[in-house]
This record gives C-alpha cells, structure tokens and sequence, in this order.
C-alpha cells in the first residue's frame, strides 16, 4: 500500500481549514489503496489558526502540526512539510479550499501513469484580477528564467514522488523556490484539469509585496539570466551611445552652425544612469542573497510541532 502525505501551508485559514481537512478524508477513505497523513504547517498566522491545528492534531492521528516561530511565506512552509513527509507520493494545496482536494484522485493517477510531478490546470481561476495578473506574470518568468515548457501550467496544487521530494529538500539556502526546485529535479510533469473554486472565507495572503519578493526569488534563485540580460543591455546602450556620439561629431562638422543638445545629452545621462543603478542593484541582490545564505539564516524557524 503507497502512502501519501499532504503538506498544506496555513495563513489566516482558521474558518476553511477544517473543512479542507475533511474533503481530504472523505475523499481518501474512499481510497483505501493509499495510506495518507496531513502536514499543516502554520506561517506565524495572525488568527485563530494555530488553535484550529491544534483541535484537528488532537481528534486525528495522522494529522500533524507544524507552528513557525515568524511568518517565513509560504513555499518556506511547503519546505517544512515535504522535509516532515514520509509518504511515497507528496501532495501539496492551498488552504482556503480553492483548490479541490476532492479530485486529488486525478493527480494521483497522473503519478501512477509514470510521470514525476503533477500540477493542477484550471479551466476558470476564480482568483482576483490582481492575482491572475501575478500568475501570468509568474508564467512568463518560469519560461524565460527557468525554462519551463510552454505548455506546462503551474499552480499551487500539485503531486510528486518521493524522489522529487528528497531532491527539492537538499536545498538549505535561506530563499527556496518550489517551482524551481521541482523544475530542477525533473521535466517529466504532466498537468490535469480540475474545477477551481470560489474562496470560501477570508481574502488571499499575497498582497503587492509578496508577489515581487516570489518574483525576486524565481530571478535569483535558480538562475544567472538577469545578470546576462542586464550584461546585454549595457552592452547595447553602450553602442547605442557609442554610435550616437559619432552621429553626433558628424553632424558638427558638417554643420558647424548646430547648437549642442543639452536636453538630448541630460535625457542620455539619465537614461544610461539609471539602467548603471538598475544593473548595480540587480547585483547588490545577488551578493545579499549570497551574504545572507553564507550566515546560513534559516528558511523557517519551528516554535512548535504537534503530534509528532
């Protein structure tokens, strides 16, 4: 019999978590071919969750209970559980009941098929228009960034085998990025579709300034091609310029009688200094993250764990 263990992050989910907990259950008990077990891992939530953690650890034995000591977001929290997971299949969703745990069935089979990992399509996201735009944004940069296929959908509802798993939790560094730990570890990854959901309570926990930091992950993370794309656009604005000036000595002396620009050289100026800001910035990033994961600062800090 195959074992599989949900890992699901918590943050301000007390009024849906319960309920996910239990679509979970019935919908495995009518699995009896697979074993399972729940990781709930608690992102320092600011409401009532640890206490709904704490009840369902207390009326299940194969419900486990993960409290951080901060809020460290949320693909830290998936780092905690699949490092916590035993199961031969990891399957990871979102809390607020948007994602159909009653059709883990069909991610299930896609891992039965022989593929590695499964991710869940959507035929309808019920997310905000905030937060589609951050998806797309997010699907752009996977293919450019990580190479991601084009027809490879990702979302936050996926299956993979244990290997993958042993794999991703490897990584120690202090700034994990999931999606490029499972793009990393294998490109044999299917996609099936299921329903997405209306959200049940509360609002989502990605706000403007978590949406950039997921995005600065995925750039830094796992790849150097903002340094190289940052390498070529200096080395054309550096022609650009270059050949500019020559137009520019040209035009003297065959006109001698041309007043200078001084709008064109400040709007020159400006435009080249900031993309000098722009480039040192992007790399100031890179030597901070460096920085920081040589300090070994931790990807989560556990104050508690329940029911282990």
């Amino acid at each position: 019999m195959k074992k599989v263990s949900f890992v699901i992050p918590c943050y301000r989910s007390e009024g849906t978590l319960a309920s996910v907990v239990e679509e979970i259950q019935k919908k495995m008990e009518s699995m009896p071919n697979y074993a399972y077990d729940i990781f709930l891992v608690n992102d320092c939530s600011p409401d009532g969750t640890i206490d709904v953690i704490r009840k369902l650890c207390r009326e299940n034995e194969n419900i486990r209970g993960i409290d951080f000591a901060r809020n460290f977001g949320q693909h830290s929290a998936l780092m905690a559980g699949l490092r916590h997971s035993d199961g031969d299949y990891v399957v990871c969703l979102d809390d607020d009941g948007q994602t159909p745990a009653d059709e883990v069935d069909k991610l299930l089979a896609g891992l039965e098929e022989g593929y590695d990992a499964v991710y869940a399509r959507y035929d309808h996201k019920r997310h905000s228009g905030f937060r589609n735009f951050g998806s797309r944004v997010n699907e752009r940069m996977l293919r450019m960034m990580l190479g991601k296929p084009k027809e490879l959908y990702i979302s936050s509802y996926f299956a993979v085998k244990r290997f993958v798993v042993e794999d991703m939790v490897k990584y120690e560094n202090s700034y994990p990025y999931v999606i490029g730990l499972v793009l990393r570890a294998t490109r044999n990854i299917s996609n099936v579709t299921v329903c997405h959901r209306e959200r049940r309570a509360g609002v989502s926990g990605y706000n403007l300034g978590k949406l950039l930091g997921l995005w600065l992950n995925g750039f830094t993370a796992f790849s150097v091609k903002p340094l190289r794309i940052a390498t070529a656009i200096g080395g054309i604005s550096a022609g650009a310029g270059f050949l500019y000036g020559i137009y520019t000595i040209i035009k003297r002396f065959i006109n001698p009688d041309v007043p200078m620009g001084f709008s064109a050289l400040m709007a020159a100026l400006v435009f080249f200094g900031g993309m000098l800001m722009l480039m040192l910035g992007l790399i100031g990033e890179y030597i901070g993250r460096i920085y920081i994961s040589l300090n070994n600062s931790p990807q989560y800090v556990i104050r508690e764990k329940i029911n282990f």
